[in-house]
């Protein structure tokens, strides 16, 4: 752990200048400017005090989490295709369904269509990659093509079709599929 660094991105955070963080810690600039080059190394207590003034505690500063994964490939995709419905469904985030919502990439063959989904609360939204589909909330159809997005408040039966097939990310809140 380079120690000098994380106390450096800490006061930075704080939006602390090394003379701010000294004049609180009872320490020189000077001092502080060599802990974040790591030219020197704090006391225990030292360290203590410091953290204390940038609101952590030495437990928090050097309990590292391991980094989250924040972008997804297609190697992380996970796939499930419906010969009966004529339609692939790609979740494009692992385990999206335990989040406030759920990503997935859409593939309606020509004549597809999604799972009736039963009124729900939450938030439905989509944008159509490519091709156009009929969005069927209740017993109102809306149609949206290319470069269109869709969104919806789910309380009524809701799913997608497509004459002509359609590849569309859609986003549901909670997750729903």
């Amino acid at each position: 752990m380079d120690i000098g660094l994380k106390l450096k991105e800490l006061r930075v955070l704080k939006g602390l200048t090394q003379e701010e963080l000294a004049d609180r810690s009872e320490l020189s600039k000077g001092f502080i400017s060599q802990l974040e080059r790591n030219l020197t190394s704090p006391s225990i207590a030292t360290l203590t005090d410091i953290l204390q003034c940038l609101g952590t505690s030495l437990g928090e500063f050097f309990n590292e989490l391991p980094e989250e994964q924040v972008v997804f490939g297609k190697a992380d995709y996970f796939e499930k295709y419906d010969p009966e419905l004529k339609n692939e469904i790609k979740w494009i985030i692992p385990n999206a369904q335990k989040h406030v919502m759920e990503p997935i990439l859409l593939t309606l063959e020509a004549g597809g269509e999604t799972y009736p989904d039963n009124p729900h609360e939450g938030e439905e939204f989509g944008y159509v990659l490519q091709g156009s589909v009929s969005i069927h909330v209740g017993s109102r159809i809306y149609r949206a093509k290319k470069g269109e997005s869709f969104y919806f408040v789910p309380d009524k039966k809701h799913y997608l079709t497509s004459k002509t097939g359609a590849l569309l990310v859609w986003v549901s809140s909670p997750p729903s599929f």
